[in-house]
């Protein structure tokens, strides 16, 4: 097995029993980058090879000193291109911000940089995190690595198709309606988004600030934890992260899920439902049940309501949010305008794409005078409803099982001139980020026409070592295969 098909888990024990060296390991990783990129898209920058491997050399000289390295130490990572990166430039899939280099590292970027990972560059994106196929990218879409004809999901698109060609072994992402679970589950990879507040969002490009959050992807539940852990955590840079102890995201239990209670709702089974995806939902259920969960059928009953409120709410914030892209203080600038005010329109009409477009406008309508109540603010009401729904359910199950995304990937362009479908494409996901939960896609199997297929498990507030007991003992017993698909 080359080096850059290890898990995590399979990687953190060979660094650990020095079997291969971190320098070894990105090679490796780079080497499968230059060979698959043109194929993918899955980045829109990668950082000089010569940079990279001296960030390798020296996790091996940290691990090498015999102190405590930690599990990231030597371990390749991706970034999502909506997260700020020092010195590397950081575009949000726009032209808008095509030329910005932050002078500064998100939270998370420092805390992985402490934690010695190897940041291995930034990761294709829809523009400003704004749509579900990765098709709205200023710099050309992403494709599936299971099927280059599909797409890989979205915003997150970049960070799942590079974990699962095997281009790093981890990745960050960001998830406001689902960006993170929703590709997961196209690319078959692990996607987790926190609790609300868990993870920092200072040097997060805003979208929708009170949903945002970023997120891990990996090939493994193991992974996908670790990544957590060492981003996690109060930061007084973002007066909205939680005062909250990072416990030890995934303790070892096996496969025994017994006292686990688990619900199933009603809503997610509805109409919309690609019948291969229900069938392998359904078979992940039984094995969940076949580890000593007890299985109940629940209701989340607002659910139907949580496209139209999510993209309300959303879509206002990200209104006011990018209003501060106007041609004068940073961001693109237009050659063109004659005074101010065409100044304001051109850069905004030249720097922007049709998708971010088209969401400036609904929310700016929603929030105007006249429709504020009877939109927008009805929205946070269904939202409250939403949240409400989730703490019933959670009184008598301890997670909640469903659906990633009510199909598997979709062909390239089938979607893209189509917003309502495209929409659509977030029922199953958009209610945790409208409730502040913590969610993760985990892959259950392949459909009849060989495309992976999400299970997505839900828990409550900063329940997350619940989350991944569930999802791990689930990859265990399932013997999900980890194999990379075939490019």
């Amino acid at each position: 097995m080359k080096l850059y098909e290890l898990t995590f888990s399979q990687i953190r024990a060979g660094l650990s029993a020095g079997e291969f060296s971190s320098r070894e390991l990105t090679e490796s990783v780079l080497d499968r980058i230059e060979r698959v990129e043109p194929a993918l898209s899955a980045f829109v920058t990668v950082r000089g090879r010569g940079e990279i491997l001296a960030e390798a050399e020296r996790a091996d000289a940290s691990r090498a000193s015999g102190g405590n390295p930690g599990a990231l130490c030597g371990v390749p990572v991706a970034v999502k291109d909506n997260i700020s990166t020092r010195g590397l430039a950081t575009t949000c899939g726009s032209r808008m911000l095509e030329s910005y280099v932050p002078p500064y590292d998100a939270t998370a970027v420092a805390r992985l940089r402490g934690a010695g990972a190897v940041i291995v560059g930034k990761t294709n994106m829809d523009e400003f995190a704004m749509g579900s196929s990765n098709e709205n990218s200023a710099f050309g879409a992403t494709r599936n690595p299971w099927d280059t004809g599909r797409v890989p999901g979205g915003s997150s698109g970049g960070s799942a198709a590079a974990v699962a060609a095997g281009e790093v072994p981890l990745a960050l992402g960001s998830d406001t309606g689902g960006s993170v679970r929703q590709p997961a589950g196209f690319c078959g990879v692990v996607g987790v988004k926190p609790t609300y507040g868990r993870v920092s969002r200072y040097g997060l490009v805003a979208f929708a600030s009170s949903l945002d959050q970023i997120g891990t992807v990996s090939r493994d539940v193991a992974g996908a934890a670790a990544l957590l852990e060492a981003i996690a955590g109060e930061d007084p840079r973002d007066s909205t992260t939680a005062a909250e102890p990072v416990p030890s995201l995934l303790a070892d239990t096996g496969t025994d899920l017994t006292g686990v209670a688990v619900g199933v709702p009603d809503e997610y089974f509805a109409d919309g439902l690609d019948g291969s995806v229900a069938e392998k939902v359904s078979d992940a259920v039984e094995t969940i049940r076949s580890l000593g969960a007890k299985v109940l059928t629940i209701s989340i009953p607002h659910l139907r309501f949580g496209v139209a409120a999510y993209y309300l709410v959303a879509d206002a914030e990200a209104s006011a949010n990018l209003a501060r892209y106007d041609g004068v203080r940073y961001g693109h600038r237009s050659d063109h305008a004659e005074d101010l005010e065409s100044l304001y329109r051109m850069s905004r009409s030249e720097g922007f794409g049709a998708e971010v477009k088209r969401r400036i406008m609904l929310g700016t309508y929603a929030l105007s005078a006249g429709y504020y109540d009877q939109y927008y603010l009805k929205a946070q009401r269904v939202r409250t409803l939403l949240a409400r729904d989730f703490e019933r359910a959670f009184e008598s199950v301890d997670a909640v099982v469903a659906p990633t995304s009510p199909t598997t990937a979709f062909a390239l362009g089938e979607r893209v001139h189509d917003p309502v479908s495209m929409y659509l494409s977030d029922v199953y996901t958009v209610p945790v980020n409208l409730a502040g939960i913590p969610a993760l896609s985990v892959p259950c199997g392949l459909s009849a026409s060989g495309l992976p297929v999400g299970l997505q498990i839900m828990v409550d507030k900063f329940r997350e070592p619940v989350m991944f007991r569930v999802a791990q003992a689930y990859e265990r017993a399932a013997g999900v295969d980890s194999s990379l698909p075939e490019l």
